[in-house]
């Protein structure tokens, strides 16, 4: 009854350095390894070009953001079209004097650029102060149709929250994509470690049983000022099913398979969209009912 449509993602999971245009050049490798290792949309880590500077407010670090176009959207743009991949770059977006975004640039496997999301959740919480450096996404939810997939971006924080996976996927999205940067307090231990990792990867496949949509989630590793990077990227397929996680601690690039027709399969046999009360969600948008 089903037939199969395989689309192969890409995930780069790695360290940031504390120089923008080494981490431009490594990226840059690790994209094309993992493309000429047959993925099709490569996904990578929030923020990439530069360490996690948010544990910080500095003035200085507003150098650290770029125009788009610029030297990120050009450099992978070429290689999307010489290598016929899709990728979901993040950027910390310089949209105008004084007004900055934590964004991707959804790049097709042509070179051009499908479109723009800003990350809609900032959050401001000791050693995550991104309110400093992020004006709140304005663009809404966002879905791209590129030439494998129909393609949803959310970024880090977003992924917290079942309404902005739910909007997404309500518009065609077939992948979510997260990317993130999310690590533990050097002071914290055991087990409220293991406690938040387990929050963190529930959350995210809680939205893909609800919405019947593959998650790709690419965090980065490495110790950074009070932070230590947890890793552990990993896609899960409609049911929720982990298809395949990385470690905590190594630079990784992978391929998964993902069979795009169980997006069908799984929501015939669990029809959430179709029984979904929408005549009743007028108070989701309250911010609290009391």
């Amino acid at each position: 009854m089903y037939t199969e449509r395989i689309v192969n993602v890409g995930l780069v999971q790695t360290h940031s350095e504390h120089d923008e245009k080494k981490n431009l050049e490594k990226m840059l490798d690790l994209a094309q390894a993992t493309i000429q290792k047959g993925a099709q949309i490569v996904c990578l880590q929030e923020l990439y070009r530069s360490d996690y500077f948010c544990q910080t407010e500095d003035y200085d670090k507003f150098a650290l953001a770029e125009t788009i176009p610029g030297p990120s959207t050009e450099a992978f743009s070429k290689l999307a079209k010489q290598l016929r991949a899709a990728i979901v770059l993040p950027i910390f977006e310089k949209r105008a004097h004084g007004l900055y975004h934590n964004s991707i640039v959804m790049i097709d496997a042509d070179g051009s650029t499908k479109g723009l999301y800003r990350k809609m959740h900032i959050p401001d919480d000791p050693g995550f102060y991104e309110k400093f450096y992020f004006t709140p996404g304005d663009l809404g939810y966002k879905t791209f149709d590129t030439q494998y997939a129909k393609v949803g971006t959310l970024i880090c924080w977003d992924q917290w929250y079942p309404e902005a996976a739910r909007l997404t996927a309500l518009q065609g999205a077939e992948i979510l994509f997260y990317p993130t940067a999310i690590g533990w307090d050097s002071t914290e231990a055991e087990p409220l470690r293991s406690n938040q990792h387990e929050a963190w990867q529930t959350i995210q496949r809680s939205h893909s049983v609800a919405n019947g949509v593959f998650v790709v989630s690419v965090n980065r590793i490495g110790i950074e000022g009070d932070l230590e990077f947890w890793g552990q990227s990993f896609v899960s397929d409609p049911m929720g099913k982990i298809l395949y996680k990385a470690s905590k601690n190594e630079e990784e690039t992978a391929v998964v398979a993902c069979d795009l027709s169980l997006i069908d399969y799984t929501r015939v046999r669990w029809p959430f969209l179709r029984d979904r009360r929408v005549d009743s969600f007028g108070d989701i948008t309250q911010r609290y009912i009391g």
